[in-house]
């Protein structure tokens, strides 16, 4: 049976593997891109995500990398949408040019504000909040809806408490799944999870992991999302004299991770691969020789 939609693939009892990718800024990135694609077609991921620059800023890119990468490399594509720039109109118009493109994904977000710009507004009657592209999604009839979660709360969020309600808010509006912000301490996604299930939240809430290859990298996501650092992988980090025990490190660490979340009971593992490879085929080979990540799923 051919499964299009995620929600379906999330029912099959079995866990389901994914990539984000980023619409590159030139045309050799693209190609690039390309090339990593070609390397991560035989791992059969269940679907491939691609993201949406802020402000609608690759709106075209975005479009065009997300049919090249379901009519070329035969995929289950998932669009990012969000809120930024964009009236409901727009965002309406979207969503029926990818249901008559046969995509039947999207992910659901309200998006970060333009460069330089720190304060969120939307254009002048557009949809504020990612619930709003949710219903929009959802009455589409077409679509299964992903939608952003947070297990270290969302940066503006009133509270925790307050972040968990409002993801409650989405669900009830029709989303279909949730895909976290990464993290890199497990307990705190499962202790996301328990106050989502509490909150009424009973949809599959897929882990977001990205796995480290570089001090910077880490330190430039800290400073962006403000994400935890366990003191074991500080400590580990701290001993590795180059980049190549860094890298050694960073994907040992995450191979355990996704390891241990998916002994937890996390339905999948969606992985932010920075529209590079080799990390994730690494990964990829751990779980395969532990028997997570089977080729006949």
């Amino acid at each position: 049976m051919i499964y299009n939609q995620i929600k379906e693939r999330l029912y099959r009892g079995l866990p389901v593997f994914s990539f984000e990718f980023f619409p590159p800024k030139t045309e050799d990135g693209v190609d690039a891109l390309y090339e990593t694609l070609e390397e991560l077609v035989p791992m059969k991921p269940d679907f491939v995500s691609v993201t949406y620059g802020a402000g609608g800023s690759t709106k075209e890119k975005t479009h065009r990398i997300v049919m090249a990468i379901k009519d070329k490399f035969k995929l289950e594509v998932m669009p990012h949408l969000t809120c930024v720039g964009h009236s409901h109109d727009e965002i309406q118009q979207m969503l029926e040019e990818y249901a008559a493109s046969g995509i039947s994904n999207v992910l659901a977000l309200r998006g970060d504000p333009p460069k330089g710009i720190d304060e969120w507004k939307p254009v002048e009657g557009g949809p504020a909040h990612a619930v709003d592209i949710v219903k929009m999604a959802h009455n589409a009839g077409v679509f299964s809806v992903g939608v952003a979660g947070f297990p270290e709360g969302h940066p503006e969020a009133v509270s925790f408490g307050k972040d968990i309600e409002y993801l409650a808010q989405k669900v009830r509006a029709g989303a279909d799944f949730v895909i976290t912000q990464l993290f890199f301490d497990n307990a705190l996604f499962l202790d996301y999870v328990s106050k989502a299930r509490r909150a009424g939240v009973t949809i599959p809430i897929i882990p977001g992991i990205m796995p480290v290859t570089r001090i910077s990298q880490l330190e430039k996501f800290k400073e962006l999302s403000g994400c935890y650092i366990p003191p074991e992988l500080k400590k580990a980090l701290s001993k590795c004299k180059d980049d190549r025990q860094v890298e050694e490190v960073g994907l040992a660490y995450c191979a355990a991770q996704c390891a241990d979340l998916l002994r937890s009971g996390a339905p999948g593992i969606h992985f932010y691969t920075l529209n590079k490879s080799r990390a994730c085929t690494t990964v990829h080979a751990a779980l395969q020789a532990l028997g997570y990540w089977s080729d006949d799923r």
